[in-house]
């Protein structure tokens, strides 16, 4: 088969944040859980994981069943092996937990973290899928918001 290139709209409400990386080992699941829940008590999150050999399953957490859902379906839709996704429930944000996650040793890379909509370049070979990149909406809005708050002028 030769690399087949396509992208995948990530699907969420429009106020929810989510991180997605990548990472090297099943386990992944159980040690971002226990950053967040240690970084930030009370957080509302879901966390779903692509695994990529043996059965390939999905495997998931979390703290808030529309979150978790959420996870689930957009790491379905991706289907890109060592790559996980987080949701972050209503009033939580990325910049809470993010360098803890990034301290979770099997954490090899995070794509993005953020709101805005996104859409994920996915790869496909014989050997499966993977997320080349993510493609981040309204740079524009974004760089505006920056000065209107005197950061980056």
């Amino acid at each position: 088969m030769a690399m087949q290139f396509s992208s995948v709209k990530i699907e969420k409400p429009n106020d929810i944040n989510f991180i997605l990386g990548q990472s090297h080992f099943i386990k992944t699941v159980e040690d971002i859980h226990e950053a967040l829940v240690q970084t930030v008590p009370g957080i509302k999150f879901g966390l779903a994981f692509c695994e990529s050999s043996g059965a390939m399953l999905i495997r998931w957490t979390g703290t808030d069943e529309a979150m978790i859902d959420l996870a689930k379906r957009n790491a379905q839709a991706l289907g890109a092996g060592h790559s996980f996704i987080l949701f972050l429930g209503a009033g939580f944000f990325p910049v809470s937990v993010l360098n803890n996650i990034k301290m979770v040793a099997e954490v090899c890379r995070i794509f993005c973290a953020t709101a805005n909509p996104t859409e994920v370049v996915i790869a496909q070979t014989d050997q499966g899928r993977g997320i080349l990149g993510v493609v981040d909406a309204d740079v524009a809005w974004r760089k505006n918001l920056l000065r209107q708050i005197g950061y980056k002028l």
